[in-house]
This record gives structure tokens, sequence and C-alpha cells, in this order.
């Protein structure tokens, strides 16, 4: 007698745990991760006049406003790297890291609808948010590249050649796992507290001043110098601007200390993210 035995590849059902979606499953999703990163970036662009060119158009517009208000007149030194240059590196690792949270932190708000009706891993959504700002931090990113092409030509600017270079992608890395530890942790506080949301959009503002976007950390006097450094961005964008434009204030403890927060920021996140997210379907 032959004895017919059931294997599932998963199996749903009301019980929660904190290892619920594991990267194999993750990966087992893929092409739905692919449709859902290229609908984000259509759907951005969709009946508008620029379409893709508010990719280009946003950080220059916000950079001739600091070169406006934060050069001309508030006068803040960017030492020996041009202004242009600086603020631009600046204005582009802050956007991926603002919009990756802010697109996250609203998993459950913006999808709930999805959510109650088909199952598949709710970190796809999250996931695919950050897949989508990487892409377009990527053209910003060739931006830069060219603004300082421009620069070398017309103002003698050099472009470092040193072995920071190579750090560029963990540092991106670095910001786009930090965005989403952050993104995954309000998504779950925002879907119970709705006024979270308020919270965490004044949060990222406040968090701006207190990251070298628009100073280097060198200006900062020492004896208050230590709040920045407390934030785990900062030695990414100091690291950014140093690989990119040969300027920067950095140490070994403060990139360590930048990648174990990401690091057990991001585990806490996704464990709490799967504890929390079939319960919060009710809520939503």
């Amino acid at each position: 007698m032959i004895k017919a035995v059931n294997s599932w590849d998963w199996e749903i059902g009301n019980k929660t745990s904190f290892w619920s979606h594991t990267l194999k499953e993750l990966w087992a999703f893929r092409h739905l991760l692919a449709g859902l990163v290229r609908r984000h970036f259509l759907l951005n662009y969709q009946q508008t006049v620029l379409g893709p060119l508010w990719i280009l158009f946003q950080p220059t517009l916000t950079l001739a406003t600091y070169l406006l208000v934060f050069h001309k007149l508030v006068g803040i030194s960017t030492g020996s790297v041009p202004p242009v240059l600086f603020y631009l590196a600046g204005i582009i690792l802050w956007n991926f890291f603002n919009d990756s949270f802010t697109g996250t932190s609203s998993t459950f708000k913006e999808h709930a609808h999805v959510f109650s009706k088909v199952y598949f891993p709710r970190i796809i959504m999250p996931v695919s948010v950050i897949s989508t700002q990487l892409l377009r931090f990527a053209i910003q990113f060739i931006m830069l590249l060219c603004a300082m092409v421009f620069y070398s030509f017309t103002r003698g600017f050099s472009f470092p050649v040193n072995s920071w270079l190579l750090t560029i992608p963990f540092i991106v890395l670095n910001v786009g796992a930090f965005s989403l530890g952050l993104g995954l942790i309000f998504s779950v506080l925002t879907a119970k507290y709705r006024d979270m949301t308020n919270l965490a959009n004044l949060g990222v503002r406040l968090l701006m001043f207190l990251t070298p976007v628009i100073y280097p950390l060198a200006t900062i006097p020492e004896n208050v110098r230590w709040l920045v450094q407390l934030n785990p961005l900062t030695p990414m964008f100091e690291l950014f601007r140093l690989a990119m434009l040969g300027e920067g204030t950095i140490a070994l403890p403060s990139i360590l200390y930048s990648l174990g927060f990401t690091f057990l920021l991001l585990t806490g996140a996704w464990l709490l993210f799967n504890k929390q997210g079939d319960k919060l379907i009710d809520i939503v």
C-alpha cells in the first residue's frame, strides 16, 4: 500500500512568527518584486509634464535653493570642494534615504486593500520601494558624475583617485538598509497609530539638520560634534563625499558604529514586521 504524502511550499495559517518571511521566500517572489518596481517607477511619472525628468529636476531645484540660502546668505564653508558638487552629493544621498523611508513607513496604510485580498510576503512591498529609490539614486548619481566632469574641465576640479571609491556600493547599501529598517518599524507604528505619520514626517525633517547634508562635519564645533556623530548616517555621508570629492571627516570606529547600528536596526525591524504584519490587516 502506497501512502500519499503532500508536500507544500507554503502553508497559510492564523499564526505569526518572527521568521515568517525569509530571504528564501523573498527570492521565490522575485518576479513580483520586479513587477512592483516597474509599476512604482512608471506610476510616479504618468500624466506629468516632465515625466522621468523629475528625477533630475527635483535635486537641481534643491541644489539651487541650497546654494542661495546656505552658501550665499548663510555662508557655510564647503572647504576646497566646489559648493555645487558638495551640496549635490549630499542631496542625492539624502533623497535616497528620505524617499525610501517615507515610502516604506506607509506600507500598510497604502497597500491595505491589496494585503487583505491576496497572499504574498508583506516584506515585498517595502523592498520594492527601496529598489525603486535605488534606481532613482543611480540616475541622480550619473548627474553628479556629469557635474564632476564639467567642473574638471571648467574649474580645474581633480577627480579623487583613492581606495575609498570602492566603498561607494557599501555606503549606498548601508543607507538603504538603514532607511528600510527605520521604515519597517514606522510602518507598524503608523498602522496602529495614525498620528505617528506626522511624527515620522517631522522627525525625518529634523534628522536632516543632524546629518552633514548642508555642512561638512569639520565645521561643527568640537563640543557639540558628538551630537551629530550619534547619527548613524553621519559617517556614511562623510565617507561618500570623501570617496567622490576627496574631502570628508571619518574614523574607523564611526564607520563600524554605523554598520553595527544599521545591522541591529534592520534585524529587529525585520522580525517585528514579520510578527506584526498579518495582525495589522484587521486594524488598517
